[in-house]
């Protein structure tokens, strides 16, 4: 069974840094998409960035030249480096690999547990 495990988040002030890590485990097979959701208190889950090897990355606007997703295929690890942090930024961050048939595997969307990152002003 696939197991995405987060690590990274944690207290940072405006303007700060993070680097988000997830590893997936439990698969020999290469991830082709891999994302970062995150949800902040009282709002929906929102895409903030995708990764799909081969293919061009994609943002959501309010990070975009902010925020750089980048992957470790071999690892099958996504990272998410977060630059310029601002307090709305505040969320619980989750890694996403799928949704996707995997050659070999089957049909994969797995979620990570969550980390959460929080930007002080």
């Amino acid at each position: 069974q696939v197991q995405l495990v987060e690590s990274g988040g944690g207290l940072v002030q405006a303007g700060g840094s993070l680097r988000l890590s997830c590893a997936a485990s439990g698969i020999i097979y290469s991830i082709n998409i891999m994302s970062w959701y995150r949800q902040a208190p009282g709002k929906q889950r929102e895409l903030v960035a995708t990764s799909g090897s081969g293919a061009s990355s994609k943002y959501v606007d309010s990070v975009k030249g902010r925020f750089t997703i980048s992957r470790d295929n071999a690892k099958n690890t996504v990272y998410l480096q977060m630059n310029r942090l601002k307090p709305e930024d505040t969320a619980v961050y989750y890694c996403n690999a799928g949704p996707e048939l995997v050659p070999g595997y089957g049909y994969l969307d797995v979620w990570g547990q969550g980390t959460l990152v929080t930007v002080s002003s």
